[in-house]
């Protein structure tokens, strides 16, 4: 199982558009091979400042089916309108977990 982390920094004012987006945006990941669920984080400190999770069977998965899909063109019309800036995303493998 891979995790996607993205940083996603949001324009001032735009929180609560930009959480509704992403409710909006579960059907589209939902049909995508291999995925298995996502959450959205909200920074306390820097409330402009999201962290989304997505949990990926592979690395492909995310990198190969899901960013050449017309779902990934979906996703970013509903959401990208509220980003600051480009979202930093990178991939992790759990090594431990309690």
């Amino acid at each position: 199982m891979i995790t996607e982390i993205a940083q996603i920094e949001i324009k001032p004012g735009h929180e609560a558009d930009f959480e509704a987006a992403v409710g909006k945006a579960k059907v589209v990941f939902g049909g995508t091979k291999g995925f298995h669920g996502f959450e959205l984080h909200r920074s306390i400190e820097k409330p402009q400042r999201y962290r989304l999770m997505v949990k990926w069977a592979t690395l492909e998965n995310h990198t190969v089916d899901f960013r050449g899909s017309a779902a990934f063109t979906e996703w970013r019309a509903l959401v990208g309108p509220f980003f600051a800036a480009p979202p930093e995303v990178e991939h992790t493998e759990t090594v431990t977990t309690t």
